[in-house]
């Protein structure tokens, strides 16, 4: 056997020099120190030179663990330590070495405890401290938000906080309490953090990259920006290229986004974030075919990735290229079966298509694979809410009003934020199917449950402008006038209501008002749109006209502007060809509005284009079976084509549908008008029948 110190001469010589520190164990060994004895000296050498070997002995086995990854050498190496620190408890060095061990070793409570010990006999401690944080970052996974995680989160944010106190120089600990602190909540804590960080080191793009998303999701996109272009001025990279690309996204500044980001594609081709990018700045520029191309190169090359085909698939139906929309998505749905974005933008290719049932039947599908997990995760709770609204909306599109109510009393239970949003959902759902008493009550105990809610307020408000209770509607409305930019949509309200009351120069005013606390051309579009409307009622038909070129000037494809305007024209029978084009635009945007098919179809018959007229005014009736003006317009081209029967069935049931309206639509004149059409046609098919004229096909 080997003499101890010759051993402990050829372990040092394997594994180089130790670990410098001020504990015991690196300390020089030197003479007795005054007032000790040299018994006592000599035994405290020995214990020295054993831990010393015992410590040399795990080290030595360390670096075989590394270097195999064989157990049997983690334990060994193990042992020797545990061996050194019985011999020299007081060693920092040996805890430090154990605690790495036994982390490397998968000991992982083991290694937390040691380091808890040292920490305590040694607060500054930082390898201790730099090995908890490791072990609580690497055991922290995807950061779901469970409450095991979250205290994970918790214990690595302390142990990062006391690194950069103790070594305020050390920026990767930095940036990873900014994130933690980004995980739970912190942000104001983050945005510190990160700023001292670049106080120290401005060019640190990490930390900008950090400090910019935080920006952006704070909604401060203007500092954002200032600070990219500040360091992409200087040292324009791929990265900080994409993140100001994203930051002028947030701004509304496109243009500028777009050369941000074929800037990043020039710098790093391989890059797929600028691409991205790109592709979502082209589509929200309305550059659809572009970003189309943007994203089919995408999928080439990354076939694996669901979201371009899923891209892909709703710019096709904004193309209104529903076969390449419908094959794209079934990509989609290929590579990731389970996504509830997929089975969303399925539904709406089909709901684009007028195929409301095939829409009913995907979404059915999502919520009941999801109902189960509802209870267990935020996100699919989130998610589920999206897919019941939707949902509820489509039945609404096909009069199943029951079956509506019903999907938005599954989202009421999903939670209190969604059970807020259902009430309003199940209120104006009532109110839509005509049922303006029960959508008063709804509305009570709505506002009953959520006394706070301004938007139920506002709700009930016009409900009882719709019941034709006009001054109290706009009483309660103008209670919630504050002198805030809110007070828009408030004025915007009360024009409504004035309008529905037929208090004209009332709701004039309230529109003006609403203009007049606008900010943008964009923002006047209904404020536009309200004042056409007060003068059209009014038979002011220049002046409407007037407010509606105005709107469309701000937005040509304002659907309900240019279906209103066709409308008006085609009504008095002038400019018919104008008024034809005008609604065909307001089609082309949502070609299945059971109101614009009327209006196309009503042009139409005043042009003397019956077929197609009665063609578009069925559709129209299929879409709104319950509208008494598309009913009353249907019998017209019957009567005019000589089919008196049919045309008498469809005035009585314009002349229903006229009875169950609400308060606010009933026109008396017309409703006259309408009695008094079908009353002389019943006298006249009778006095055929009984003359024995044959009735007319």
């Amino acid at each position: 056997m080997m003499p101890r110190g010759f051993a402990l001469a050829v372990l040092l010589s394997l594994v180089g020099p130790l670990p410098a520190h001020s504990g015991s164990l690196a300390g020089e060994v030197t003479g007795p120190r005054p007032g000790q004895n040299k018994t006592q000296t000599q035994s405290e050498l020995d214990r020295k030179a054993e831990a010393y070997f015992n410590f040399a002995m795990g080290h030595l086995y360390e670096e075989y663990y590394e270097s195999t990854s064989r157990s049997e050498y983690a334990n060994l190496a193990i042992d020797y330590y545990r061996k050194a620190y019985e011999l020299d408890p007081r060693s920092a060095v040996i805890g430090e070495r154990l605690a790495e061990t036994y982390a490397k070793a998968q000991r992982i409570r083991d290694a937390v405890l040691e380091a808890h010990e040292i920490i305590q006999r040694d607060p500054d401690n930082l390898p201790a401290r730099r090995l908890l944080a490791r072990i609580y970052l690497h055991t922290l996974g995807n950061l779901s938000g469970t409450t095991t995680q979250r205290e994970t989160a918790s214990r690595a944010a302390e142990q990062l906080r006391e690194i950069v106190r103790l070594d305020p120089g050390d920026t990767e600990s930095a940036l990873w309490l900014a994130r933690l602190y980004r995980v739970q909540g912190k942000d104001q804590d983050s945005e510190q953090v990160l700023r001292e960080v670049l106080e120290r080191d401005p060019e640190n793009e990490a930390a900008v990259e950090q400090l910019t998303q935080l920006l952006l999701d704070a909604g401060t996109a203007e500092e954002a920006v200032v600070l990219l272009q500040r360091l992409t001025g200087r040292s324009p990279t791929a990265g900080l290229l994409n993140l100001l690309g994203d930051a002028y996204r947030q701004t509304g500044d496109f243009a500028r986004a777009e050369q941000a980001y074929r800037q990043a594609g020039e710098l790093a081709p391989g890059d797929l974030r600028h691409r991205r990018g790109l592709a979502g700045t082209l589509y929200q520029q309305g550059n659809y075919e572009a970003a189309y191309e943007q994203y089919a190169q995408l999928a080439r090359l990354e076939p694996g990735d669901p979201d371009s085909f899923l891209r892909m698939a709703q710019i096709d139906r904004q193309l209104k290229k529903f076969e390449r929309a419908e094959e794209n998505i079934l990509r989609a749905k290929q590579i990731d079966p389970g996504s509830l974005e997929v089975v969303y933008a399925e539904a709406k290719i089909y709901e684009a298509q007028g195929r409301f049932e095939d829409a009913i039947r995907v979404l059915s599908d999502g919520v009941s694979s999801l109902k189960a997990l509802a209870t267990t995760s935020p996100a699919v709770r989130e998610t589920l809410s999206a897919l019941y609204e939707q949902l509820g909306m489509l039945y609404r599109e096909v009069e199943n009003y029951t079956a509506a109510i019903a999907a938005f009393e599954d989202l009421g239970r999903l939670g209190a934020p969604q059970d807020r949003r259902a009430r309003a959902l199940i209120i104006d759902t009532l109110r839509v199917s005509r049922n303006l008493a029960g959508a008063i009550a709804a509305a009570s105990q709505a506002i009953a449950r959520y006394p706070d809610s301004r938007d139920l307020q506002i709700s009930y408000a016009l409900l009882l402008g719709e019941k034709g209770e006009t001054a109290t509607a706009a009483r309660q409305l103008r209670a919630l006038l504050n002198q805030s930019s809110a007070d828009r949509e408030i004025y915007l309200d009360l024009a409504q209501v004035y309008e529905r009351g037929r208090w004209y120069a009332e709701a004039e005013k309230a529109a003006q008002e609403a203009e007049k606390l606008s900010t943008q051309p964009a923002e006047n579009e209904t404020v536009w749109f309200l004042l056409g409307a007060i003068c059209e009622r009014q038979k002011r038909f220049d002046q409407a006209e007037e407010q509606f070129r105005r709107a469309l000037a701000a937005n040509p494809r304002n659907a309900p502007v240019l279906n209103y305007l066709g409308y008006m024209l085609a009504d008095r029978g002038v400019r018919l060809e104008e008024a034809v084009e005008l609604v065909q635009r307001a089609l082309a945007e949502d070609p299945h509005n059971g109101a614009y098919l009327d209006s196309l179809g009503w042009a139409y018959f005043k042009q003397g284009r019956l077929a197609e007229a009665e063609t578009y005014l069925r559709k129209a009736v299929a879409r709104q079976s319950q509208d008494p003006t598309i009913r009353e317009h249907l019998g017209e081209v019957f009567y005019k084509t000589g089919r008196h029967d049919l045309a008498a069935s469809e005035w009585e049931r314009a002349l229903a549908a006229w009875k169950r309206a609400l308060p606010s639509e009933t026109e008396p004149d017309r409703v006259a008008e309408l009695e008094k059409k079908l009353t002389h046609l019943k006298h006249r098919i009778a006095q055929q029948k009984t003359s024995g004229v044959a009735k007319p096909q």
